[in-house]
């Protein structure tokens, strides 16, 4: 358990902030003028995106560069879309202020898309770069 919190510490702290940003009462603030429509969806692919990216980086650092392949990258991802899900099931019955929506957990996958293949291009692309 000790080497799973020293390579995901950052993400399982990451993961934490999402929970009590998801979790808190925003009232009538999506509402403001500042915010477009969309917001809420463009900062939930935000914070996927970085989750994801936390945990590839956690991931790279504990087993190497050469151990992310795509399958990984893709229990990964399915790895941050369940949590963005547990995050949906817990504004449906214990948040009750806040309201689950399927575009939510869209957007979550979507972040968590970008991240793995944002990880999987870097890696294999370095293997490629001239010298």
């Amino acid at each position: 358990m000790r080497p799973f919190i020293k390579y995901q510490g950052l993400a399982l702290w990451w993961a934490l902030v999402i929970l009590i940003l998801c979790g808190i009462p925003f009232g009538s603030v999506g509402e403001s003028p500042l915010f477009f429509a969309g917001f809420d969806k463009l900062v939930h692919c935000g914070l996927f995106f970085v989750l994801t990216v936390l945990i590839s980086r956690g991931f790279i650092r504990q087993k190497g560069r050469k151990q992310f392949t795509f399958i990984t990258g893709v229990l990964v991802g399915l790895a941050a879309v369940a949590y963005g899900g547990v995050i949906e099931l817990l504004q449906l019955y214990v948040f009750t202020w806040r309201g689950p929506e399927w575009n939510d957990l869209f957007a979550d996958s979507v972040g968590t898309g970008m991240a793995v293949f944002s990880a999987w291009l870097i890696l294999n692309a370095s293997v490629y770069e001239k010298d």
